[in-house]
């Protein structure tokens, strides 16, 4: 029998979501041999590594993937996300950026890039960003935390205020 490469995709996928990590990844490298410039497989593997804990392959993986496929506003969010986590910043903002040119409304990389600006102390310019965020979507709630945190950390009392009043609305604490 020959192996496809959407078929070990999707056996990885299934053995990804019972856990099975390591057999995951082994699946989604075998489709990869077959199929190298595909963007989706190396998001899967990129996703995979991800839930199994392993950020930095993730972040080669999506790297790769991005590299493929650099309009792809998952791939580029999910990499973005990774690269914040493992606390590099500068990438987050320059994967933010490529990413609001492509679509300047999403909300995702406008609060992502707000908190690469919280995590480095500069609330001044990570407000701008978490504005941005909930300006364009007022429902959305990870943006207004953030946004109220910032105000806090601003120490613009009557904007903290609004958050919560905000959140409250929408049933958040």
């Amino acid at each position: 029998m020959i192996e496809r490469s959407d078929m070990l995709n999707n056996q990885a996928i299934t053995l990804a979501s019972e856990g099975n990590f390591k057999d995951a990844i082994a699946c989604f490298k075998r489709a990869i041999v077959i199929e190298k410039e595909n963007f989706l497989l190396w998001y899967n593997l990129g996703i995979t590594y991800r839930d199994a804990g392993d950020l930095e392959n993730a972040k080669n993986s999506l790297a790769t993937a991005y590299k493929i496929n650099p309009i792809d506003a998952d791939v580029l969010e999910t990499y973005a996300t990774i690269c914040l986590s493992i606390g590099l910043y500068e990438e987050t903002r320059e994967l933010c950026e490529d990413g609001l040119d492509l679509n300047p409304l999403n909300t995702h990389l406008w609060n992502l890039l707000g908190v690469t600006y919280f995590k480095s102390e500069n609330y001044s310019e990570a407000v701008v960003y978490f504005e941005q965020a909930v300006y364009i979507n007022p429902y959305y709630v990870d943006a207004l935390f953030n946004l109220r945190d910032t105000y806090d950390e601003l120490g613009n009392a009557a904007g903290k205020i609004d958050c919560d009043l905000r959140l409250a609305e929408l049933g958040e604490k």
